[in-house]
């Protein structure tokens, strides 16, 4: 029997400060830097980065296709809003994980008045991003957490 000789990927670093902004794939106040991704990484079906929401920001309307995706709250608070009319809210704070299923229209926020809003965020395949116009948006209240 002979032995199957695997060949590996080569493993990657991406600097804290050289982390690519990416101009396209963007939702206004929702600011995304790519850690591994397939444009500067050998990988092939993820995107892992930081996205950054300023005090009082809010993301425009937007989903993310077929990628899954998964949000760590790293500094600050953050808000999900969903359902008709984007009424439906959900609150995550820092330590806490966020799952957004497939092609869920969503708004991301910043649910602090004093500290930006730091997340780490993955996607699978890739950072998929649906930017929705248009769209009817409820005037809700957001429980800001400090």
């Amino acid at each position: 029997m002979t032995e199957q000789r695997i060949e590996y990927k080569r493993p990657s670093v991406t600097k804290a400060d050289a982390l690519p902004f990416m101009d396209q794939d963007q939702t206004s106040q929702a600011r995304r830097f790519a850690g591994v991704t397939p444009r500067n990484t050998e990988v092939e079906h993820l995107w892992f980065g930081k996205v950054y929401t300023a005090v009082g920001e809010a993301s425009d309307p937007h989903h993310h296709g077929i990628a899954e995706t998964g949000g760590y709250v790293l500094q600050g608070s953050a808000f999900l809003r969903f359902g008709e009319r984007f009424e439906e809210i959900i609150y995550a704070d820092e330590g806490d994980f966020i799952f957004v299923p497939p092609h869920m229209p969503h708004i991301e926020g910043n649910a602090s008045k004093t500290k930006e809003l730091i997340w780490l965020t993955t996607r699978q395949p890739d950072n998929i991003v649906v930017n929705l116009k248009d769209q009817d948006v409820a005037d809700i209240k957001i429980d800001y957490r400090d």
